[in-house]
């Protein structure tokens, strides 16, 4: 098993050297972007390392064994082999596998998912798309050893998923101990990985197939490049028409033991410059100081040679107490957001390795193998639910976007859900509807947000809106909302309510009725259907508002009792 990325600069700044190199010509360099490129598939958006890999015995995978859930991946995961510092949500994976930790604390078999069952890589796209995640950077080590043909599967199903759910991505090489990487980066990209830019989810920026290049000016022995083999490598992908985003030490404009002297041309040669902050902030005071010393800097630097700049923000590790159940990521979001940076990038999504995860996670000990040791997310005694990261990392993406506004407060509760009857079944799901006016599209009305809302075009009655509930699901009460505020004055809406098994053929689940909304009284309304259904897909079908030419809604809740 290879370094992590977190013990590779642990180790480097252990050490307090600093190698120094000689300059090099910057006519080397390649051309740079205008600073401040337009919105694309980076810029403007949020992105999330994803590793994919992760292998079990018996999944199929070429690598054959417990692949990074273990130290040794022969032998099944345990309390004594162990290589993940805390533990999925493993309740919506159809493939899982048996591990001879104990049970977990509800009784149920201590089982893990295997990143080689294409629905696990479904399963983690669905949530990209479900909780407002833009892109996903699929991690890409030394492929010419014996993880290669591992790796090289993965990257067809990332594919296959960012197809299928709707989410870009982008192939981040990571350089960490490749020795040969000055002409093998070249040999797969040509071979291999430029084929999967024929996808119409390859990420594209400024017009240009999008390519991360992880690890150049890191001081310490698993990334010894020169300055001239870095640039050498950065001007050949630009030759081949790429934007290069490049992975760097976070001192990669101040200097200081983790970066080497001498690089200050291969940074400036980049497109996006996103430097690494594993392993660097713990806590809340540790993310402002990194504002200060860090990010107002660097984002002045880049603007000033043309460069999009994509700090990075990580949910903290679970195992080190770090999460304070959300106020430290999103005290990272604000301070990303008020600097003004072009993108985000999210340190990872599952990262069960280093416990910066977002993917779902266990919520407490009930989802813990008992006598394991592992942290649930209410370590600090605050309830988490399991997508709570997943929820953070969309309403970061939102305040980037500009569609909530700057706040040091974090816009949702680490939980939403209750039990039973109380559930909101709808929350974050996918959606799908008629017609929308500007910017209110239909995912603002299951976004738990009581301000945004979904608004259809106008004077163009009917107009319909639907939420995907993931499988056939028993719901006998939906909750209608309107924003809150008085200046929404009270109106009648007419409305009647659909379902179906596969998103076809709908069946009446509830006749049209005119359903007022009041502000005095919560703009609210409960429908309650004659007997409980079970849909997959809930559709609302809209045919009069008495306060505006249009449907709308805030809040389309869906509940089982």
């Amino acid at each position: 098993m290879g370094l992590t990325r977190r013990k590779l600069l642990q180790a480097a700044l252990s050490t307090g050297a600093i190698a120094t190199v000689g300059g090099v010509q910057t006519a080397l360099a390649g051309p740079a972007a205008a600073a401040g490129s337009p919105p694309g598939d980076v810029v403007g958006k949020v992105t999330v390392g994803y590793q994919g890999w992760f292998a079990c015995g018996g999944d199929g995978a070429p690598i054959n064994g417990w692949w990074h859930w273990t130290q040794d991946w022969s032998r099944s995961p345990s309390p004594s082999n162990t290589g993940i510092k805390c533990w999925p949500d493993m309740r919506e994976y159809t493939h899982d596998y048996r591990t001879a930790y104990d049970n977990l604390g509800n009784g149920q078999p201590a089982t893990l998912f295997s990143s080689y069952d294409q629905q696990t890589v479904d399963t983690h796209f669905r949530w990209m798309r479900q909780y407002g995640i833009d892109t996903a950077a699929l991690q890409r080590f030394n492929p010419t050893g014996g993880e290669g043909p591992t790796r090289d599967a993965m990257a067809a199903k990332v594919r296959s998923a960012a197809e299928s759910q709707g989410v870009k991505f982008y192939v981040m090489y990571d350089v960490t101990g490749w020795t040969g990487m000055r002409s093998e980066i070249k040999a797969d990209w040509t071979d291999k990985m430029k084929a999967h830019t024929s996808s119409p989810q390859y990420a594209t920026q400024n017009g240009r197939p999008v390519v991360c290049v992880w690890g150049f000016g890191f001081n310490d022995a698993n990334h010894p490049f020169s300055p001239e083999a870095c640039l050498d490598v950065i001007n050949w992908f630009t030759e081949q028409g790429c934007y290069v985003i490049g992975g760097v030490p976070r001192e990669w404009r101040t200097g200081g033991a983790g970066s080497r002297a001498g690089y200050a041309d291969v940074y400036h040669a980049f497109d996006m410059i996103s430097p690494w902050m594993i392993g660097a902030i713990g806590n809340s005071a540790d993310a402002d100081n990194a504002y200060t010393t860090y990010t107002v800097g660097d984002q002045a630097d880049c603007a000033a040679h043309g460069i999009d700049y994509q700090p990075c923000v990580l949910p903290g590790d679970v195992s080190a107490r770090q999460r304070a159940h959300g106020d430290f990521m999103w005290r990272q979001f604000y301070n990303m957001c008020r600097a003004g940076v072009q993108g985000i990038y999210i340190s990872m999504f599952d990262e069960y390795n280093e416990g910066n995860q977002i993917a779902k996670t266990a919520e407490s000990q009930a989802w813990t193998p008992t006598g394991s040791g592992f942290l649930a997310l209410d370590e600090d005694g605050t309830a988490c639910s399991s997508d709570y990261y997943l929820r953070l990392t969309g309403d970061g993406g939102r305040m980037l976007k500009g569609l909530i506004a700057l706040t040091p407060v974090r816009p949702t509760p680490p939980t939403t859900t209750g039990s039973g009857g109380d559930t909101d079944l709808a929350l974050r799901r996918p959606t799908a509807e008629s017609s929308h006016t500007q910017v209110y599209g239909s995912s603002n009305a299951v976004d738990g947000n009581a301000d945004s809302y979904w608004e259809s075009a106008n004077n163009a009655f009917p107009q319909w809106i639907q939420v995907d509930l993931g499988a056939a699901t028993a719901v006998r009460r939906i909750v209608l909302t309107l924003p809150p505020s008085s200046a929404w004055s009270a109106r009648t809406q007419t409305v009647s309510v659909q379902g179906s098994a596969d998103g076809g053929g709908f069946a009446q689940l509830l006749a049209a009725a005119d359903r007022r909304f009041d502000p005095a009284t919560g703009n609210s309304v409960t429908l309650t259907l004659p007997a409980t259904a079970t849909p997959r897909f809930v559709r609302l079908t809209f045919t009069a508002n008495s306060g505006w030419p249009a449907a709308q809604l805030s809040g389309f809740a869906v509940h089982a009792g």
